[in-house]
């Protein structure tokens, strides 16, 4: 059931019946545009304090369904490529107090038996989706959604900028294997702008011979024969990924 105060806006489900206890989904939702990395973030109503849009899992729900409906819920898009990453458990790393502090700023009075104030363990998701295509939409607790610069990033609730930090950890050793399921790049794209976002995500140049011998090798690129049109000599080949269905 939810919560309304004076003004009508809606609580949060605070008596988590139909909610596994003690689990949350904290997806790190990265949007990449045209050589900008940057992450989803919610700030609290009133208050200085940002988070990871996060959620619970409903009894009705798979694990991976949830995260799926949370991502959803922040930015509007399906379909997108999620990962599980890893699974924080550390018996301290939420705080009941400010837990209680955030929720009475935005008028949620529990007593500390709550179930939202007691130990969390939380799984860990990450996205990377173009962010020009997202509509972020912030929850009952929040009064914005939006993207924030990796390097700039305010201080976040919790372990999430720990969270943060092994998202991008993770991505940046998987990119080779995750790269189709993102869908970043439009159906065919020059080597430079494979590279350009490849450089973007490990924050870090690359030299380009060395990274065309790289990408080709791993056999997941098809060359078209059509060239760009532009010099004679000068004009790039396009590329496209190989789906994972063709033989």
């Amino acid at each position: 059931m939810s919560m309304t105060n004076e003004t009508g806006m809606k609580r949060p489900f605070t008596d988590g019946q139909d909610l596994l206890p003690g689990l949350s989904i904290d997806p790190v939702i990265f949007g990449f545009h045209e050589g900008q990395l940057k992450i989803l973030l919610l700030r609290f109503r009133g208050m200085d304090a940002f988070a990871l849009p996060g959620g619970f899992v409903h009894l009705s729900e798979d694990v991976d369904e949830a995260a799926a409906r949370v991502l959803y819920e922040r930015t509007g898009l399906r379909e997108i490529y999620l990962d599980q990453f890893y699974t924080f458990g550390k018996r301290d790393r939420r705080d009941a107090g400010t837990q209680q502090t955030l929720l009475q700023g935005n008028g949620v009075e529990l007593p500390n038996t709550h179930w939202l104030l007691q130990r969390f363990v939380s799984i860990g998701y990450y996205a990377l989706i173009d962010f020009t295509k997202a509509n972020p939409t912030p929850d009952p607790l929040s009064d914005s959604c939006g993207w924030h610069d990796l390097a700039t990033l305010p201080p976040l609730i919790f372990d999430h900028t720990a969270m943060v930090y092994k998202a991008l950890e993770t991505l940046r050793k998987n990119l080779d294997d995750k790269l189709i399921g993102f869908a970043l790049l439009p159906e065919t794209f020059t080597m430079t702008d494979l590279q350009q976002l490849y450089e973007t995500i490990l924050g870090k140049p690359l030299q380009r011979t060395n990274f065309q011998r790289k990408i080709l090798s791993l056999g997941i690129l098809e060359r078209l024969e059509k060239k760009m049109s532009g010099g004679a000599h000068k004009a790039p080949y396009l590329y496209r990924f190989i789906s994972p269905a063709t033989p």
